[in-house]
């Protein structure tokens, strides 16, 4: 068989057959427990062979097993460490193993999952501790390791790439399982359950960062069932929502542990094979645009216990008193020819990136070239404007890597709303990212719709918008130039409002929020004006925050008042 070139599921194959099994045979010895049989029983064909998936089964020990080792697609361009230390063919006896069976998890299971043990510096308690060893493989490549100490303290190897545990066990998988620790996925292997995988680092709230499924997004992109068995907590919950946000509802399914946390729990109190029967009958995430009370008794009771939650801040005390946001919705920001409006706005996603981990995509056509826009936003992450020296040094590629890992730029040669909105879906998926900036909407044209009627165009195109920002659960920023701009009798430019961009009465209906950035050429400040929030508790209709602009680090800080001296600004300089 020529397998030079060969592909399952679109990952090259690396090692063809790498246990040396009977090629083109459909059933023979499993290499995972036919050497451990009795002497008469270790020839016995108990495994089949499926050459096409790159799968094997085995009816004796009841495992899985993959047949070929497979080349990474899409690898990181990062330097990893890798883990130095040799993972034991099999763990001893010990205490170890007595403590894993009282959590219902065999030693069969620990060796195949290659579960091992071994002293490890563990800098919570400062000294070298025996520790269970949770060895992260992809392909035959040990990519990273996490240890467990007898006091319940973890970590994971340092400088490793993280990963799922266990990400070889879903390849040739339609569906693969979700869950919270790898705990639960030697439960699950108990079971019989062997396609499941496990985030690295547990359920943090508030955190978007999931770098795991970032390295690891081309093992899901042949799933048609993802199902999500993650805790019944709240920081379980967030991690739930954010894997259907990335990995899309029509692919998710909901397991219910029923008055258990989780799946280990769930195999110690009803056994192996109610926790199949939990896995077999498993429900859809519910219809999108259509709800019930039960779908949102968690948030009813919430809202009654609590009220409204706070909106998403930036960081700028002045500003963050007069506004805020939520997510899946849009805001948009207006404002005369170099008043500030798209620095303002990377202001805005730099501080909701320092906050809570928000990822930005920008489709700008005028903050062109992009080299220069990545500056702008370099300078206000290191709070400073770099120097030729800097270059190659341990800030400027502290710096460097941030902005790479945490803002896109959106690059075509002729934008339009339904391609952008198409990237911005692929970069939730892929690096999701919670922010997604168009700057400004004239230059990202909406093609399909209906552009004769201004008022109707305007519609469907903040229409789409909207759509976009709920699916994926992502906070939009449109910058919308005005198209009139009047002088008062003193000469001075008046303040425009939503109503001065083409087709303004859509805007100011449809938008959740609007904000006006204004240059004050006498104050010599910048401010930001609240023109409209959707919910009250959200900001305040008609509130200013005046800010001085810092040239070095091209960053918005809070005035004194709005007479306070600032430095020019980069137009005026």
């Amino acid at each position: 068989m020529n397998v030079e070139d060969r592909e399952i599921n679109g990952f090259a194959i690396d090692t063809f057959n790498q246990h040396d099994l009977e090629v083109g045979k459909t059933q023979g010895t499993c290499p995972l427990c036919s050497h451990t049989r009795k002497p008469e029983n270790k020839k016995a064909k108990c495994a089949s062979y499926d050459w096409e998936r790159g799968l094997g089964t085995c009816h004796n020990c009841d495992t899985s097993f993959q047949l070929h080792t497979y080349q990474r697609k899409g690898a990181s361009d990062k330097v990893y460490v890798r883990p130095q230390h040799e993972v034991a063919v099999t763990i001893p006896d010990s205490k170890v193993v007595d403590w894993f069976a009282d959590r219902g998890i065999s030693k069969q299971t620990l060796q195949d999952l290659q579960v091992t043990e071994g002293p490890e510096f563990m800098p919570q308690t400062g000294k070298s501790e025996n520790t269970i060893q949770f060895n992260y493989f992809m392909g035959d490549q040990l990519i990273n390791v996490k240890y467990r100490d007898g006091r319940k303290n973890f970590k994971l190897y340092k400088g490793a790439e993280k990963i799922f545990y266990n990400i070889n066990s879903i390849i040739g998988y339609d569906t693969c399982i979700i869950v919270e620790g790898e705990m639960d996925v030697l439960a699950m292997h108990e079971a019989g359950v062997t396609n499941v995988i496990s985030v690295p680092n547990g359920a943090t709230l508030n955190s978007n960062n999931l770098d795991y499924l970032d390295n690891c997004i081309d093992y899901f992109e042949d799933k048609e069932k993802v199902i999500l068995a993650v805790d019944a907590d709240e920081p379980g919950q967030a991690l739930k929502q954010e894997f259907i946000r990335r990995l899309g509802a029509e692919v998710c399914f909901l397991i219910d542990f029923e008055d258990c946390k989780d799946a280990n729990d769930y195999l110690v109190k009803y056994g192996a094979e109610r926790l199949r029967e939990a896995v077999a009958t498993v429900k859809p995430v519910p219809l999108e645009g259509v709800s019930t009370l039960k779908d949102i008794e968690d948030e009813l009771q919430d809202f009654v216990k609590n009220g409204f939650k706070p909106g998403f801040q930036i960081g700028i005390d002045n500003f963050d008193k007069i506004f805020s946001t939520y997510t899946s919705q849009f805001i948009t920001v207006t404002g005369i020819p170099s008043s500030g409006k798209s620095d303002f706005v990377d202001q805005m996603c730099v501080g909701y990136n320092k906050n809570y981990g928000w990822k930005t995509a920008f489709a700008s056509p005028e903050n062109q070239p992009t080299f220069l826009h990545a500056h702008k936003l370099m300078r206000k992450v290191w709070m400073d404007m770099p120097s030729p020296g800097d270059i190659g040094g341990n800030k400027w590629n502290q710096v460097a890597d941030h902005v790479n890992d945490n803002f896109f730029f959106i690059d075509m040669d002729k934008y339009s709303l339904e391609a952008v909105l198409r990237k911005g879906a692929e970069l939730v998926k892929r690096k999701g990212i919670k922010c997604l900036v168009i700057d400004p909407f004239n230059k990202v044209r909406d093609v399909n719709a209906n552009s004769d009627d201004v008022n109707r165009y305007t519609l469907e195109y903040l229409q789409k918008i909207e759509v976009f920002a709920k699916k994926f659960d992502v906070l939009v920023i449109v910058v919308a130039h005005p198209t009139k701009m009047y002088k008062d009798k003193d000469g001075k430019i008046e303040e425009p409002t939503m109503y001065n961009i083409k087709g303004g009465g859509e805007w100011y209906d449809a938008s959740y929020h609007g904000l006006l950035v204004h240059r004050d050429y006498e104050a010599k400040t910048v401010k930001a004006k609240v023109l409209k929030v959707k919910f009250q508790n959200l900001g305040e209709n008609g509130a200013e925050a005046h800010f001085k602009w810092e040239p070095r680090s091209g960053s918005f800080l809070p005035a004194p008042d709005a007479m306070a001296e600032s430095e020019p600004m980069p137009w005026e300089a």
